[in-house]
């Protein structure tokens, strides 16, 4: 008997139901779209927005197709994807590195607590200029940008969630002989996997930042630089198209960080 014909009637009522909804869910997410985009075009083409200032759908499709045509519009994509890559997966692994050290050691974390808070709260872009002068202007420069911004916030949620590990069950591991070492890895790691998951998810935005900052400051390619070279020039429509195509690679990103999700769920349970 498979598992679809041992399900009840209510069941099953329940699963069509619940299909039908996403189907729903999407369809008025994809026409949202539409719609906004094509009250965009039509407020443009009546003049009831500046298109030269406001742009339009059509006027940025252009200007990507341009860009394709030059042949550059793949070069600047792949290089702010690759130093956003690189600034992520640094990022979250020196940031649960350091937070699983300063869970092991409480005269650490004590030590260290005020100074990571305070660097959380100073605003990083004041530290792009620091980080030109140390490693010079280049891609270099840029993935730092992406770790600075990134790292302390990754360190600070991924050490609250280790400290906010279920005492009663820490205690009966501790009673039971249990080492730091047995107990982080069958109690704080696992039980903190969504916090970790939810870290990554928020890095995906912070190492973007962190990147399109750095490309304002010092690059010759990206995004970042596309979005800069059309402010300077006025070319506003390759200033949105800069921002659309920001848009669709973050997306892109944090779906494949939903798809790690999925995966390490599926496995885990």
């Amino acid at each position: 008997m498979t598992d679809k014909q041992s399900l009840s009637p209510a069941r099953k009522r329940y699963l069509r139901h619940m299909r039908r909804r996403r189907r729903q869910i999407a369809l008025c997410k994809a026409l949202l779209l539409l719609l906004l985009l094509g009250f965009w075009e039509v407020a443009g083409r009546l003049g009831w927005i500046d298109a030269f200032i406001m742009s339009q759908p059509s006027r940025i499709l252009r200007c990507v197709a341009g860009l394709y045509r030059e042949g550059t519009l793949f070069s600047h994509i792949a290089t702010s994807c690759l130093e956003t890559v690189i600034g992520f997966l640094l990022g979250t692994f020196l940031g649960a590195l350091i937070a699983t050290l300063l869970w092991w050691s409480p005269f650490l974390s004590r030590v260290l607590e005020p100074y990571l808070v305070l660097l959380n709260a100073l605003p990083k872009v004041a530290l792009g200029p620091i980080i030109i002068v140390w490693v010079g202007a280049g891609q270099k420069a840029i993935i730092l940008m992406a770790l600075a911004i990134s790292l302390v916030v990754t360190i600070l949620e991924v050490y609250h969630g280790f400290s906010e590990a279920d005492p009663e069950k820490d205690k009966l591991l501790r009673s039971m002989g249990a080492t730091r070492a047995q107990i982080f890895r069958m109690l704080v790691f696992p039980e903190n996997i969504p916090t970790i998951i939810n870290s990554l998810k928020i890095n995906v935005g912070l190492s973007w930042v962190g990147v399109i900052m750095g490309e304002f400051l010092v690059s010759k390619a990206g995004i970042g630089y596309l979005i800069v070279y059309g402010s300077q020039v006025f070319q506003m429509d390759l200033v949105m198209a800069s921002i659309l195509l920001l848009t669709c690679a973050a997306a892109v990103m944090y779906q494949g960080v939903v798809l790690v999700q999925k995966f390490l769920v599926k496995h885990i349970h």
